[in-house]
């Protein structure tokens, strides 16, 4: 029994290996990704848009908007990194660059900022739908933040984020992630160490998403403001 374990979870690691060996896609569908929620989301509600949200914001000093431009702006730039996981200037300095053009790019100066970008944005997206469908279901309450007035209703909120950017959050995570994974296997990494990155890299983001939940559902979560 044991060495029928073994045996799948060794076929199962080759697939993945594999998998994460031709996923330089993800990084063109994750740089698309961002753009649509920095565009769509994020410049919208800095414009003063209201779709989406269930209430309107109280901000007399406009700093809730300038943060959210703020924000998609980053959102893009994150976007944009995701192609130098795939890309030639991912590796090497264009030689157009003054003094350090032709330089080779230290692997972890692209890789580790995206895995840990991953396995926020994984923890994120899987801790908000774990908590909305809980609150859905009844298990839970949850609680609007200060910045938002008036009557809201807390179901109508918990299903744009079951349905819209939680969702954006965890794909984005899993686009990241398969781009890093790529990353890896291109920059010379052996199939040992991807092995026991992946291992480490999914033990984190269980524990980070386990305790996004406990903040959720303890109400704790100002503690940790970007929910």
């Amino acid at each position: 029994m044991e060495r029928n374990v073994d045996s799948s979870f060794a076929i199962g690691w080759k697939k993945y290996a594999r998998f994460t060996k031709t996923s330089e896609w993800a990084a063109y569908v994750g740089c698309f990704w961002a753009l649509l929620y920095a565009v769509f989301v994020r410049f919208y509600q800095a414009a003063g848009g209201t779709i989406g949200l269930s209430a309107p914001i109280i901000d007399p000093t406009g700093g809730i908007y300038k943060a959210s431009y703020l924000v998609g702006v980053i959102i893009m730039l994150c976007g944009f990194i995701l192609l130098g996981l795939v890309k030639p200037w991912g590796r090497v300095v264009p030689s157009w660059i003054p003094w350090i053009g032709g330089v080779s790019v230290y692997r972890g100066l692209l890789l580790f900022p995206t895995l840990i970008c991953s396995v926020f944005l994984i923890a994120h997206g899987a801790a908000g739908i774990i908590t909305r469908v809980l609150f859905l279901t009844g298990l839970i309450s949850l609680k609007m933040p200060p910045a938002f007035s008036g009557d809201v209703d807390m179901r109508v909120d918990a299903m744009w984020d079951l349905f819209v950017y939680q969702p954006w959050f965890f794909i984005m995570g899993i686009l990241s992630g398969l781009s890093a994974a790529y990353y890896v296997q291109t920059r010379g990494v052996s199939l040992s160490a991807l092995r026991r990155g992946t291992l480490i890299f999914s033990w984190i983001t269980i524990i980070v998403t386990a305790i996004f939940v406990a903040a959720i559902v303890f109400d704790f979560v100002d503690k940790l403001s970007f929910f």
